[in-house]
């Protein structure tokens, strides 16, 4: 279920899915160029996922697996994950994956997320906390929303780190402790 206060959540359900309807439909205009507002059964459409995913569950429709989790993306991915462009497949890729992985049949999409994740989450870190700013913006473009947010606070971190590393806060209390001791000496 979409969570009502996450946006990112929200989109995630508006991806496109093909569908194939297993039952006629009447009442419903799915094509505004259509003379009828029926859909016959065996009728191929891409719909939001929110919506595919309602039809699905009420056995109207059955979802087909989309073209970011198809063999092709698995072989790419495979051959070299930290250099696939999953922003392009899909932005929300790892949580629509986790969305639609139950309902469409396929037991191995869980696992083969996990093992993408994991390939990628190395390489989203070293980038962050080494590459120079024109080199990861070119790389911020290969990555999904999570991806981009995982890099974003692993470059937060790091400068913080490097702000306190050279003289942050700790010195100003090492010098404030220091001068009370003599003065109180």
């Amino acid at each position: 279920m979409t969570n009502y206060y996450d946006i990112d959540d929200i989109l995630a359900e508006e991806e496109l899915v093909s569908v194939m309807f297993q039952k006629a439909v009447n009442g419903v205009a799915i094509d505004p160029s259509s003379e009828t507002d029926s859909v016959e059964s065996g009728s191929k459409v891409e719909l939001p996922f929110w919506l595919a995913k309602e039809l699905h569950l009420r056995q109207v429709a059955v979802m087909g697996l989309p073209a970011c989790f198809n063999q092709r993306t698995r072989l790419e991915i495979q051959a070299d994950a930290a250099f696939v462009d999953l922003r392009s497949r899909s932005q929300y890729f790892y949580e629509f994956g986790c969305k639609i992985a139950p309902l469409v049949g396929d037991r191995t999409i869980g696992s083969w997320l996990l093992s993408t994740f994991k390939s990628r989450y190395k390489e989203v870190l070293t980038k962050a906390h080494t590459a120079v700013f024109a080199a990861s913006s070119k790389y911020l473009t290969l990555l999904s929303k999570e991806e981009t947010k995982m890099y974003e606070a692993a470059q937060s971190s790091m400068t913080a780190f490097k702000k306190w590393r050279i003289g942050g806060p700790r010195f100003q209390k090492a010098s404030f402790l220091g001068r009370k001791r003599k003065s109180s000496e």
